[in-house]
């Protein structure tokens, strides 16, 4: 199978319903994309798939051919992501950081669908589980970046 992820073009040879994120951390190394609880409910596996946040966990790899993969790895070539990261650097968001890939993937998607996003809109998109309770942390980056 030929997958496009960050960008470049990755031939794999894995089983069709194999999880995307075995592909993106196992086959292809690419590690920053998270295993959190391999249900989609937490979000620490989040990329982006045609720019739309997906839980790789559960999104098998025959669903994603044709489409542009971006992982954690590449959100900075993205003006949307670079805004997100320097937002969460300045706002010192990360504690103990194991969601944080998926958090920021998840804020990245937020902002290129709605650029000016209302704190209803932050708190629709921003879903993703933090253990360590950051989220007031994460809408105050969110909202910063927005205004980047």
């Amino acid at each position: 199978m030929e997958l496009t992820i960050n960008g470049s073009t990755f031939q794999v040879d894995v089983e069709p319903d194999t999880p995307l994120l075995w592909v993106v951390r196992d086959t292809l190394g690419k590690t920053g994309t998270k295993y959190g609880c391999g249900v989609a409910q937490c979000g620490a596996c989040t990329v982006l798939i045609d720019g739309q946040a997906t839980r790789s966990c559960v999104t098998t790899v025959d669903s994603v051919v044709g489409t542009a993969i971006t992982t954690i790895e590449a959100i900075e070539q993205d003006p949307e992501g670079r805004k997100v990261v320097e937002a969460w650097v300045a706002s010192q968001v990360p504690q103990c950081g194991y969601c944080q890939s998926g958090q920021v993937m998840a804020a990245t998607a937020l902002l290129k669908q709605t650029p000016q996003p209302s704190e209803d809109d932050i708190a629709g998109a921003m879903v993703n589980l933090c253990r360590c309770g950051t989220y007031n942390a994460i809408s105050a980056a969110v909202r910063q970046a927005a205004q980047a």
